[in-house]
């Protein structure tokens, strides 16, 4: 008998949350590398560790934030996920960053050319490991 491949593991994205004025989110200069989310247009959350000084608003929020998993899927394997699950159309145009649900789970997705990070609040974890299982 055959068994099913393994699933991906997920990963604790270590992160910061930001909440600030509009401007302040558009003027900042991010971390090389980093992956920002803009959650709103007064929030965001980027992969990567962001100095309070990078925001320029004096009442910003800035702090760490670990309470998100998530896991790198090829682009092939992200097409068959949301071709089964979600409702709504992905963005064509990458980079891309993208949220909503995708099999009820409430889900940020960043879009590469090779490949897609979908990332769940962590106490969804094992909802998403079934997700993509």
């Amino acid at each position: 008998m055959m068994g099913r491949e393994p699933v991906p593991a997920l990963s604790r994205i270590q992160g910061t949350r930001i909440a600030s004025t509009p401007a302040a989110l558009d003027a900042a200069t991010w971390p090389q590398g980093a992956l920002v989310f803009r959650l709103a247009p007064d929030e965001a959350f980027v992969v990567a560790v962001v100095s309070p000084d990078a925001i320029a608003d004096p009442h910003a929020i800035v702090e760490p934030d670990a309470g998100v998993v998530g896991v790198w899927l090829s682009a092939e394997e992200a097409a068959d996920v949301l071709a089964h699950h979600c409702e709504w159309e992905a963005p064509q145009h990458r980079p891309a960053f993208a949220q909503g649900a995708v099999g009820g789970l409430a889900t940020k997705l960043w879009f590469e050319d090779d490949r897609v990070l979908f990332a769940v609040p962590a106490p969804y974890a094992s909802d998403l490991e079934m997700l993509i299982g």
